[in-house]
């Protein structure tokens, strides 16, 4: 590794944190099953993932990947529809792929923390009633059977990284898994709806758009104690809370 001045904290609260140091970013886990996960999706996973350089628990190091992140919630992307379309394709790739060997959540736990998380932000007046009980109902959607496939799990679209038009890594995998296809094209395009059409263009069939939108709820609900208590702004402008304002203006 080249000399480098600083290291940047890329990520850093009571569960983990992630710094960089020039071209290596070293991953501080505790969890050591969570960094099992991650290890071995993206051995699995046929899309460009992190080159992993060494392990040392509770530290992973993994090189860093071409090109910047397809973007940011709550920020305009500037990478090309074409990227998009490509992000598209790549998340197809993946769920075609062989299942991991573990499974994921299913419905009935959505739908358990689902009930907890709405009445979280009920007790503490976080959202208005009408924002939260709009968004459970569109939530709805998500809460029947599915066909699992390997799904990354925590698709941000800045965990999604292109040069141009190509996608050149996709990274955090610690909780990928046996899961809901939509609920990664639904992760990729929060705060972004303005590019899913993209997104379904590279993905091809079986996107089901009320689904994905109940899915924008779900996270989006789920999230906001964590976020919170963690020390960040969901309300934001363009972030999870204003996706649960938009859901429930939509008609």
């Amino acid at each position: 590794m080249a000399a480098v001045d600083k290291v940047e904290i890329v990520l850093a609260h009571e569960e983990r944190a992630t710094l960089r140091v020039g071209d290596v970013f070293l991953k501080v886990d505790p969890d050591q099953e969570r960094t099992d996960v991650e290890v071995e999706a993206m051995t699995l996973a046929p899309v460009p993932t992190p080159q992993v350089l060494w392990r040392k628990p509770p530290v992973l190091a993994l090189a860093a990947v071409r090109g910047k992140e397809l973007g940011r919630i709550g920020r305009p992307s500037t990478a090309s529809p074409a990227a998009w379309v490509a992000a598209g394709a790549a998340v197809r790739r993946l769920h075609d792929a062989p299942l991991p060997p573990w499974p994921g959540p299913g419905p009935e736990q959505y739908a358990a923390d689902l009930e907890s998380e709405c009445a979280w932000l009920l007790a503490n007046d976080i959202l208005p009633a009408a924002v939260v009980e709009r968004n459970r109902e569109v939530a709805g959607a998500v809460l029947r059977p599915w066909n699992p496939v390997f799904v990354h799990g925590d698709l941000h679209v800045s965990h999604v990284f292109a040069e141009g038009d190509e996608i050149t890594g996709i990274i955090d995998w610690s909780e990928a898994a046996q899961g809901d296809a939509l609920r990664d094209l639904a992760s990729l395009t929060l705060g972004h709806e303005e590019h899913l059409g993209d997104v379904i263009a590279g993905y091809g069939a079986g996107a089901d758009i009320d689904v994905v939108r109940g899915w924008w709820s779900l996270r989006s609900l789920l999230a906001g104690r964590w976020l919170v208590e963690h020390g960040f702004d969901p309300d934001s402008p363009g972030c999870e809370f204003d996706v649960l304002r938009a859901a429930s203006a939509r008609t």
